[in-house]
């Protein structure tokens, strides 16, 4: 059900009330059968699916369909790069789980099943919790990703840490977190449910996998203490199939290195590195001629390959990745689907031009199933504070919205968990920011 996307401001936000929408239930289910033949005719299911709708608004995914919904969201993220390897997500159904507690222990088993430093696997992994609808409350996360790091503010007004979290930390602090105010300091897992309100947990160091940042050619880049966390989880994000969403469903691939090595750490307004290791380097810095951010940030991109390399973490580099993507527009292509894509997020922030990618357009559609930030979520996540004209957690009931008018803007990044930073677009057809 293809409908323009790229929206950064939906003209209806999300109504977690809203009766699902028939039309979008059996054209999904329809989908599942035909990609599963072995599920036997279509028909059956979709009598069991309306008359499940007619008397309680939604209905029920079997685990099938709830698998490949999930895939099939990965498959249309316009905002992914990574997705080739689709088909391999690894989906983990715990819809039954819905006490605080018990979803932040499956959400530390998330992490490590999703990076296994024993085995050094990084596995792309989906875990989903129940669904919102009519008259279901529902629990979410409010981490923007399960592992991201505070940031504290100097009474010089600079920051340590993480410029992007100083208000998330803040409001962390309020409700009785106590960080280490460190540079890489990892953030609680803010869990919100029905039954339990608002609970505060911290990750145990098991379930985080961190890589210090080294540099094959520069001896002294070890001694400035860099490191990143291996797993990129969003935990923001509703997943929506067939018309059912899913406000509760973490999920990660693995790094594109440009992702830490070009904006994490490199962007003036999140770690702003590229000036110490210019510095370091011997550069000269007080002209723009020298090219010394260009080659800064290439040795900090240089950095977090060869480290995540030695640590056995998968990660990618953004020229291969490049041609993956082409492989997989070429497979997709040759099934007879359309391959929706954000060119301003599909080309790499380090050396686009010399990437495949950079050279086509690409669909600017919307298509479900997919994975949805919702203007709330996305503030919730940077400020740490609910905000009380939005709608909370425990809807009330409302009008029915059509189901084409019910998405903000598409996907992140489910492969990478890129976060998103305004940019100026890239050229007048691609009008979005990364």
């Amino acid at each position: 059900m293809p409908v323009p996307g790229y929206r950064d401001a939906p003209a209806l936000p999300w109504q977690p009330e809203a009766t699902v929408d028939s039309a979008e239930a059996a054209e999904f289910i329809r989908r599942v059968h035909t990609d599963q033949p072995g599920l036997g005719p279509a028909e059956p299911r979709l009598a069991e699916v309306a008359a499940e709708i007619a008397a309680t608004g939604t209905y029920t995914h079997t685990p099938a369909e709830l698998t490949h919904g999930a895939r099939l969201a990965w498959r249309n993220a316009s905002r992914c790069i990574g997705r080739l390897y689709w088909k391999s997500l690894v989906v983990r159904d715990r819809r039954h789980v819905t006490g605080a507690d018990e979803i932040f222990s499956e959400v530390v088993d998330h992490l490590r099943t999703a990076g296994d430093r024993d085995r050094k696997v990084i596995r792309p992994v989906i875990t989903i919790f129940a669904p919102a609808g009519p008259r279901k409350p529902y629990a979410r996360i409010w981490n923007e990703q399960l592992v991201r790091y505070a940031g504290y503010r100097r009474p010089d007004g600079s920051v340590l840490g993480d410029p992007r979290y100083v208000d998330f930390t803040t409001a962390m602090a309020e409700r009785g977190w106590q960080g280490k105010r460190e540079a890489f300091d990892v953030l609680p897992v803010v869990v919100q449910t029905p039954g339990d309100g608002v609970r505060v947990f911290d990750l145990p160091d098991d379930a985080v996998w961190e890589v210090p940042l080294a540099h094959p050619d520069l001896p002294w880049f070890g001694d400035l203490n860099l490191r990143w966390h291996a797993v990129p989880a969003i935990s923001n994000m509703r997943l929506s199939i067939g018309g059912v969403n899913y406000p509760l469903a973490p999920f990660n691939g693995w790094y594109l290195g440009t992702e830490i090595g070009g904006r994490n750490l490199a962007d003036a307004d999140r770690y702003n590195l590229l000036p110490l290791i210019a510095k370091l380097m011997g550069l000269d810095t007080g002209t723009e001629r020298s090219l010394w951010r260009d080659r800064a940030l290439i040795e900090l991109n240089r950095a977090v390959l060869w480290s995540f390399d030695r640590a056995g973490a998968r990660i990618s580099d953004h020229h291969t990745e490049s041609r993956h993507f082409i492989t997989h527009c070429a497979k997709e292509e040759k099934a007879g689907r359309v391959v929706p894509a954000d060119w301003t997020w599909i080309v790499p922030p380090v050396s686009g031009g010399i990437t495949p990618v950079f050279h086509r357009y690409y669909a600017e559609i919307d298509q479900r199933p997919n994975f949805y930030l919702d203007e709330d979520a996305r503030d919730l996540a940077t400020s740490g504070r609910p905000q009380l004209h939005r709608p909370s957690p425990r809807p009330s009931p409302r009008p029915h919205q059509h189901a084409l008018h019910q998405h903000p803007q598409p996907a992140r990044c489910p492969a990478r968990g890129r976060v998103p930073t305004p940019r100026l677009p890239l050229r007048p057809a691609v009008p979005q920011s990364r």
